[in-house]
């Protein structure tokens, strides 16, 4: 936000090629700032004004691939909230701009992930799915080594398959979610702890889905090992969603363990921080 705050104060003492690449940078922050805002600190009006600003930066760089990436995170907030329709216009209005900018093939599965990711959480995993399938299809298409811009830097194949398998769960198909997730978690990279903490969680929740409550509570607790390296708020939401898929194992030792560790010092206060 310090880097925004310098840059809008910038623009207006700028002109010309300067101003444009500024502007670049200043589109740059306040997507990151509005990506923090969003997962991290689950701030979604916060997240929204800086996307708002964000566009307004890449407008006056005139960066169309830029500006479907923030107007795709901005369906987000209400693709989260339930809101498909005001989801699917946010995302309609993405790939109008993905379309001006030629948006390699990366850019435009991440498109169809971000769609499905909504879909599943306004209930609807049929079309979640098909969208899936369509981004795996866009990227077996693609040129392995087709210029991306370097500030996207936060979906892979692997970040594709983790979609997949979440959306799988939430489907009720625990076998495929189960094998997608596994795969996922023996290609995602070491320093990826973020996502490890949401693929574990995930995991978790499949073996609750099975009835497989102690299998459930071993990915839950491998999750908050994680977490106790690297917060993730909405890490953390996949645990508790787990948690209450194990309410009818609550007086088991090894839920009861869960419990302890759930709602130790660490994990209780960041959690209210946040």
């Amino acid at each position: 936000m310090e880097h925004t705050r310098l840059g809008t104060t910038l623009m207006g003492e700028t002109s010309g090629r300067c101003r444009t690449i500024l502007a670049t940078a200043l589109a740059e922050s306040y997507l990151l700032a509005g990506r923090i805002d969003f997962f991290d600190l689950q701030q979604p009006q916060a997240a929204g004004n800086a996307f708002v600003r964000g566009l307004q930066a890449a407008g006056e760089a005139d960066d169309a691939l830029l500006g479907a990436a923030i107007l795709a995170h901005t369906a987000f907030i209400p693709g989260w909230a339930g809101q498909r329709e005001d989801a699917e216009e946010r995302m309609s209005a993405a790939r109008a701009y993905a379309r001006r900018a030629n948006a390699p093939a990366l850019m435009l599965a991440w498109l169809d992930a971000v769609e499905a990711e909504c879909m599943t959480r306004c209930n609807d995993t049929r079309t979640a799915l098909r969208l899936i399938a369509h981004a795996e299809s866009v990227l077996a298409q693609g040129e392995a080594d087709e210029p991306r811009p370097v500030w996207m830097d936060w979906f892979t194949p692997v970040r594709l398959a983790a979609f997949k398998g979440n959306t799988q769960l939430i489907a009720g198909h625990t076998a495929q979610a189960r094998a997608t997730l596994l795969g996922v978690l023996d290609n995602l990279p070491a320093d990826d702890g973020k996502q490890r903490t949401i693929i574990l969680g995930d995991l978790a929740a499949v073996e609750a889905a099975a009835g497989k409550p102690e299998e459930a509570c071993r990915w839950a607790n491998e999750a908050l090992d994680q977490l106790s390296a690297t917060w993730y708020a909405a890490g953390m939401d996949r645990i508790r969603d787990v948690r209450k898929r194990l309410h009818a194992w609550r007086n088991e030792p090894y839920v009861r363990d869960l419990d302890d560790r759930m709602y130790g010092w660490g994990t209780t206060v960041s959690a209210l921080q946040r």
